[in-house]
């Protein structure tokens, strides 16, 4: 059975525009996202209008800060401290990747807490290891809550997860513990991939390699999520075997169309939460 981001994305979106056209009645105006673009990868830019036009389906103001891609460093510092301080914007994201010559890290947490809609900041990223409320990364949480659309409680599995970064492996890896899964964390560096995808019940991919998972490394029943989007003779496949696994998995996401609106849908529930947060502070 397929599990359908794009579906789950718009009913979930659909109730978001419902609250904010109520909250814009009582306070007069709408959340605010900034997002900071450097240079002009084809793919980024892809990605930045999907999450534009998404804003404007739910009412989310938007502004888009398109930089050039030999900025310093310190410029770039500079337009963030100054949306940092604009009152009209309740969330802030940088797209990644950004170009080598600049210490994504370092930027990232430049970005106030309280305006990180990507749920990237330190402190953010520590809230959620230590199960404290807090903005979650945007693919991790979108991936729970396409679980949660489907009715699939993952209490008591076997989670494998292909990929330890601080966007997705770790943070998912943290979120699916914490409700009741026994987690393996897998990478480039593992021994015999296919011993722990065997086993799993629920599958999530993120490894950045296509056809990475194929149908004899996991047992009938499995779960996947597959986070990958790459391009392969101009089409977009994922990071598993999708039209193997098919008659195999129980559920499966597809490639394009999975994961990807539920990213988005959570960039725009997180930045919809920094506004209510934002709008407490001034309200008296």
């Amino acid at each position: 059975m397929l599990l359908d981001g794009r579906k789950t994305a718009e009913e979930r979106n659909l109730l978001l525009k419902e609250r904010i056209e109520k909250d814009v009645q009582l306070y007069h105006r709408p959340p605010g996202l900034a997002i900071i673009m450097v240079g002009e990868q084809p793919a980024s830019m892809s990605y930045v209008k999907g999450k534009l036009k998404a804003c404007e389906r739910v009412g989310i103001h938007h502004r888009l800060i398109q930089l050039d891609e030999s900025i310093n460093e310190t410029d770039l510092a500079n337009h963030i401290e100054s949306l940092n301080h604009d009152e009209t914007i309740d969330g802030m994201i940088l797209q990644l990747p950004i170009p080598k010559h600049l210490d994504e890290s370092r930027l990232i947490d430049c970005i106030a807490k309280d305006k990180d809609a990507d749920g990237f900041h330190v402190i953010n990223q520590g809230y959620l290891y230590q199960r404290k409320p807090g903005i979650q990364p945007a693919t991790p949480k979108g991936i729970m809550s396409l679980l949660s659309a489907y009715g699939i409680t993952v209490s008591g599995m076997d989670a494998v997860i292909i990929g330890r970064s601080n966007i997705v492996g770790f943070p998912i890896a943290r979120l699916l513990m914490d409700e009741g899964a026994t987690i393996t964390v897998c990478h480039r560096k593992t021994k015999d991939l296919k011993t722990h995808t065997s086993k799993a019940d629920l599958l999530v991919v993120a490894s950045g390699k296509p056809n990475l998972v194929t149908r004899d490394m996991v047992k009938p029943g499995v779960i996947i999520v597959d986070v990958g989007v790459n391009r392969v003779n101009d089409k977009l496949v994922g990071d598993v075997d999708f039209e193997s696994l098919q008659g195999v998995a129980s559920y499966i996401t597809p490639v394009p169309g999975g994961v990807g609106p539920m990213t988005i849908n959570a960039l725009l529930e997180n930045t919809y939460l920094l506004y209510q947060k934002h709008l407490k502070k001034t309200v008296v």
